[in-house]
């Protein structure tokens, strides 16, 4: 009996992700995951992939929210620390680099996060071949 992982189908993490950044199809690269800004497609136009599973919910923006502050944070600390600018610099400049920074960064994390897991079968993205394979198949069936 082969074990699970002889039978899936290779998913590659890195190559999904990649995809998944662009905005593309984890599966085929060429199709889009997003409709509109952060709406997710419900299945991929070219390769018809069911992208429909994913729960990328929060994480995201908390991911988002991570790398921007530690930009912003650290653009803010080191100015202080080599220059004197004027404060009105200070509230024209950060604002708008947070801004754009977070929706530039927002759909290229979501999108990375749903190919990460379709890449890890992560809630429901299996395949119905997938589902036929057993959890546990080095498992003996216990009989009551």
């Amino acid at each position: 009996m082969k074990s699970k992982t002889e039978e899936l189908s290779p998913r590659p993490l890195s190559l999904s992700i990649r995809r998944g950044m662009a905005g593309n199809c984890p599966h085929c690269g060429k199709g889009k995951i997003f409709g509109r800004y952060l709406k997710v497609l419900p299945e991929c136009a070219v390769c018809h992939e069911d992208l429909s599973p994913q729960r990328a919910d929060d994480l995201p923006a908390y991911v988002v929210l991570f790398i921007v502050g530690h930009i912003v944070i650290g653009g803010m600390m080191t100015v202080e620390t080599y220059w004197e600018w004027p404060v009105s610099w200070h509230i024209i400049l950060w604002p708008i680099l947070t801004l754009i920074l977070s929706l530039t960064l927002l759909p290229r994390v979501k999108g990375a996060i749903i190919s990460l897991q379709w890449a890890l079968r992560m809630h429901g993205f299996v395949t119905p071949r997938d589902r036929n394979t057993p959890k546990f198949p080095n498992a003996q069936e216990v009989v009551p």
